[in-house]
């Protein structure tokens, strides 16, 4: 088994238990992958790499995309 590290951290600007999980590769790319875990299930809201090498902020539209995932796995837990 291979174990690799990865760095986890709350999304504060998200929502509640949103969380980024980022892994660095050799070519100093990034991919994150943001997810809740709401009930008993684990929704995956997003994930891109990040390939800008100036600043680590997460583009807007990105948070925006999130967002509004966030809130239709809010409403579809609601509805279950």
């Amino acid at each position: 088994m291979i174990v690799q590290r990865v760095q986890c951290r709350r999304s504060l600007q998200v929502g509640s238990g949103v969380y980024e999980i980022v892994k660095r590769y050799d070519t100093d790319t990034y991919r994150a992958v943001y997810a809740v875990k709401i009930g008993e299930k684990v929704y995956v809201l997003h994930a891109f790499q990040k390939k800008s090498k100036k600043g680590i902020k997460t583009p807007q539209s990105d948070v925006d995309l999130i967002k509004q995932r966030y809130k239709d796995a809010l409403a579809r837990e609601e509805q279950s």
